[in-house]
C-alpha cells in the first residue's frame, strides 16, 4: 500500500494545468484567473453625486443660491458654478466644476429658481472621489483566483468583455456494477440505486466542473469499451468501482488492455484503500472505491486538489481548509491505516456523526469535517483536535 502522502504527490505531479483560453466575461463564474489584471481606469472614473439633490459651493455658506442648471446622471454638461450659484444634480452625475457639497434634496427649499438650505453642509459631503475606490494600474485579480460574483462586477466595471482561464474540464465518472440501477425505476431483490455517480457529479458541480455520467456492467469487454469512449472525450476519467480484486472487478485489466499507465493502487487510508490512479497520455484516470463513504473521502483528499490545480487554482482554493475544535466524545483508532472520521462541526466542537463505516451515508450526510486519527491514536473526549472542513 501507498502512503496518502506519497500518492497525492505522485497525483498532483501529473495533474498539468489546462490550457488557457480567452473566455466571456460571463462565462468564467466559478472558472480561475490565468493572468493577473491591472485595473484599465480608477473607480469611480470622475467625481459623482452620492444622492439626488443640490451642488453648491460650500464656502459661500447658508444663504440663497440661484439655481443654473440641471445635471442627470449620463453625459457631462460640464456646468460651472459661480458665487451663490446651485445646480440640481441626480446620484451618479458628474460634479459640476466648482461644486465642493451636495446638499441632499430633502434638506433643500426650491422657490421661484432660488435654493435655500435647510441643513448645513460639509465640505466634500454626498461627493464620490475619482478613484476612492480603485486607482488605475492596481492589481484586481491574480492568477490561480477563483472568479466570484463579485469578481465579476468589478471586472465589468473595467470593460472587460473576456478574461484568461484556464479550460473547464471534460470529467466523466463511470459507474460500475451489475447491481447498480437508476433513481426512479422499481428494484429487483440484490439491486441497489446508483448513489456514487450521482455523489461524484455533485461533488464536482460544486467545484463548478460538469461532469457526464455513464454506467457499465461487470463485464470485462463492456468495461473496456466504455473506458475507451469515456478518455476520447475526457480529461479526467473517475470510475466508482471496480476496482478491487474481486473476479468481477474488471477496471485494472481494462486499463492495462487499453495501454494505460497503473501509477498506483491501493492508498494506507481508511476509509478509502482500494484506490487506483492510472495515466493514459495526458488524461487522468481515478479509480474509486465501491463504497460510497470511501468514494467521498478519498475525492476530498486526493482528487479535488489535483482537479483544481489542473483548473490552475492557487493553493489556498486547493486544500480543504483547517480548524481547531475540540473532541465531542473520545475516539480511538486501532487499526493500522489512519481513519477519517466524519463528524459535524457545530459550535467551536467536531461531533461523530453516525456509523464510521464506508458504506454509511446518514451520517455522511449530517458531516461537514473530517478528522484524521492516526493509527493506535487514541483521543480523550474535550480535547482540542485539528479537522478538516468542506
Amino acid at each position: 500500500m501507498v502512503e496518502e502522502a506519497v500518492a497525492l504527490d505522485r497525483i498532483l505531479s501529473a495533474a498539468s494545468p489546462s490550457p488557457v483560453m480567452e473566455t466571456p466575461l460571463l462565462e468564467t463564474l466559478g472558472l480561475f484567473l490565468a493572468k493577473p489584471l491591472r485595473s484599465a481606469m480608477a473607480h469611480p472614473r470622475f467625481d459623482n453625486s452620492v444622492v439626488d439633490g443640490y451642488a453648491i459651493r460650500v464656502e459661500d455658506g447658508s444663504g440663497e443660491r440661484v439655481l443654473i442648471g440641471e445635471q442627470p446622471a449620463g453625459a457631462d454638461r460640464f456646468l460651472r458654478l459661480e458665487r451663490n450659484e446651485s445646480s440640481r444634480i441626480f446620484t451618479g452625475a458628474p460634479i459640476p466644476e466648482g461644486c465642493t457639497g451636495v446638499a441632499m434634496q430633502e434638506d433643500v427649499t426650491l422657490e421661484n429658481g432660488r435654493v435655500r438650505l435647510r441643513e448645513s453642509v460639509e465640505l466634500g459631503e454626498n461627493i464620490r472621489r475619482t478613484g476612492a475606490d480603485l486607482a488605475a494600474g492596481q492589481l484586481i485579480g491574480s492568477p490561480g483566483q477563483r472568479i466570484t460574483p463579485q469578481l465579476v462586477a468589478l471586472l465589468a466595471s473595467q470593460g472587460l468583455a473576456t478574461v484568461s482561464v484556464h479550460r473547464p474540464l471534460r470529467v466523466t465518472v463511470l459507474s460500475t456494477g451489475d447491481e447498480l440501477r437508476p433513481m426512479g425505476v422499481a428494484l429487483e431483490s440484490g439491486e441497489i440505486y446508483d448513489s456514487n455517480s450521482v455523489m461524484l457529479a455533485a461533488l464536482l458541480q460544486s467545484l463548478g466542473i460538469p461532469a457526464t455520467l455513464r454506467h457499465c456492467l461487470d463485464d470485462r469487454n463492456q468495461t473496456q469499451v466504455e473506458i475507451n469512449r469515456a478518455l476520447e472525450a475526457s480529461d479526467v476519467l473517475i470510475i466508482s468501482g471496480g476496482v478491487s480484486v474481486g473476479d468481477h472487478d474488471h477496471v485494472k485489466p481494462a486499463l492495462a488492455a487499453l495501454g494505460a499507465t497503473l501509477e498506483l493502487w491501493r492508498i494506507r487510508m481508511k476509509p478509502g484503500k482500494p484506490l487506483a490512479f492510472a495515466r493514459f497520455g495526458e488524461k487522468l484516470i481515478f479509480g474509486l472505491p465501491g463504497n460510497p463513504v470511501a468514494a467521498f473521502v478519498t475525492f476530498l483528499l486526493l482528487l479535488r486538489p489535483a482537479l483544481l490545480q489542473m483548473l490552475g487554482a492557487r493553493d489556498d482554493e486547493r486544500f480543504l481548509p483547517e480548524k481547531t475544535l475540540q473532541l465531542d466524545s473520545a475516539l480511538a483508532n486501532p487499526g493500522d491505516r489512519p481513519h477519517y472520521v466524519r463528524g459535524r462541526m457545530d459550535g467551536g466542537r467536531f461531533i461523530p456523526q453516525g456509523l464510521q463505516e464506508s458504506h454509511a451515508l446518514f451520517g455522511l450526510s449530517r458531516s461537514n469535517a473530517l478528522l484524521r486519527l492516526d493509527p493506535g491514536a487514541k483521543i480523550s473526549g474535550g480535547e482540542k483536535v485539528r479537522v478538516l472542513a468542506w
